[in-house]
């Protein structure tokens, strides 16, 4: 088995689009939904960064499968097209290397954090973060998604079953619809060595 490089996306996509997950509150998700669009409820707000991740257990870690706070309650699998998703990286900027830099409100950020596994375990290779900045949130919120998808009592039943079954893993979660198949999403060259990567 090939081993994960320190630094590679990997998502759940075909043809078309690519899946990123954020958590909201239910004010925000439940309209959101309803419309298939984000900003539905005036709950959202355009002036700050909003950070989403293409990797299912990061998101579970970051909200602790729904339950960690009121306003990340709800989780939300966005599908945007594979164009407007590479936009965002390619004019991005890296959050950690460059975070003194604050002369571009209108910056993509980009986090490279560690991946974690269905028990939230750290493992030894990273995933990325992408930090949407107030100055582009309306068109990613507008023109950006495609569609919207609640997937809250996915997190749930996956949190309930590694509670009640110790032994269940990666292969049995998957097998029953919990855990997400994602694969290596591979971008342009030039793109990769922008963010960093091995290629």
């Amino acid at each position: 088995m090939t081993a994960i490089p320190n630094k590679q996306i990997r998502a759940v996509f075909d043809d078309d689009t690519i899946t990123v997950y954020q958590a909201y509150s239910s004010t925000i998700a439940t309209a959101a939904v309803e419309n298939q669009m984000l900003s539905a409820s005036p709950a959202f707000k355009f002036n700050r960064m909003t950070w989403v991740k293409p990797s299912w257990c990061w998101m579970m870690y970051r909200c602790g499968y729904s339950y960690k706070d009121p306003g990340q309650e709800r989780v939300l699998a966005l599908r945007m097209k594979h164009s407007h998703f590479q936009n965002l990286l390619t004019g991005s900027s890296h959050a950690h290397k460059d975070s003194t830099d604050v002369s571009r409100p209108d910056q993509v950020r980009v986090q490279w954090d560690p991946e974690r596994g269905p028990r939230l375990e750290r493992l030894p290779y990273r995933s990325i973060q992408i930090g949407i900045p107030a100055a582009l949130t309306k068109i990613w919120v507008e023109e950006w998604i495609e569609s919207i998808e609640d997937v809250t009592e996915k997190a749930r039943r996956m949190k309930q079953t590694l509670d009640t079954a110790v032994d269940v893993d990666s292969e049995k979660l998957a097998a029953v619809g919990l855990l997400p198949h994602e694969r290596e999403y591979e971008i342009p060259q030039k793109l990769a060595q922008h963010l960093a990567m091995e290629y």
